[in-house]
């Protein structure tokens, strides 16, 4: 139902991504809202690769809310705020992936809503309508 797009007319991916993502017909989808490193609770670590982790968690929880998982996401944003966090995310990024590789955009900004937040991850996901 996803397939990889890849071609030599365009620059290999420079990590773990897809240069672009093709989806079935008539496949329901999810736009997941950018999450951040929060607690369920609202608790906000001050510690970034625990951050990193729980704004992929909570990612992937909603997916599970929907009957997905990390293999339907079709495209990811991450936003983060600190370049030097640069392996930490993409480490993360992987072991929550788990091989898959959806398309993918990552921008460092100077800030995000709250001055604590150093992650902010973002996803669409498709799966068979059902």
């Amino acid at each position: 139902m996803l397939t990889p797009i890849t071609t030599g007319a365009a620059p290999k991916p420079f990590s773990a991504y897809s240069q672009a993502i093709a989806v079935d017909p008539g496949a329901r989808y999810l736009f997941v809202a950018g999450q951040v490193g929060a607690t369920v609770d609202g608790d906000i670590p001050g510690d970034a690769a625990r951050q990193h982790e729980l704004a992929w968690q909570n990612v992937l929880a909603i997916l599970a809310a929907s009957a997905m998982d990390h293999r339907n996401i079709v495209d990811v944003h991450v936003y983060i705020t600190d370049r030097g966090h640069l392996s930490l995310y993409r480490e993360i990024r992987d072991r929550m992936l788990k091989g898959h590789r959806p398309a993918a955009t990552l921008l460092v900004v100077s800030g995000l809503a709250d001055p604590r937040f150093v992650v902010e991850v973002a996803v669409v996901a498709a799966a068979p309508a059902t």
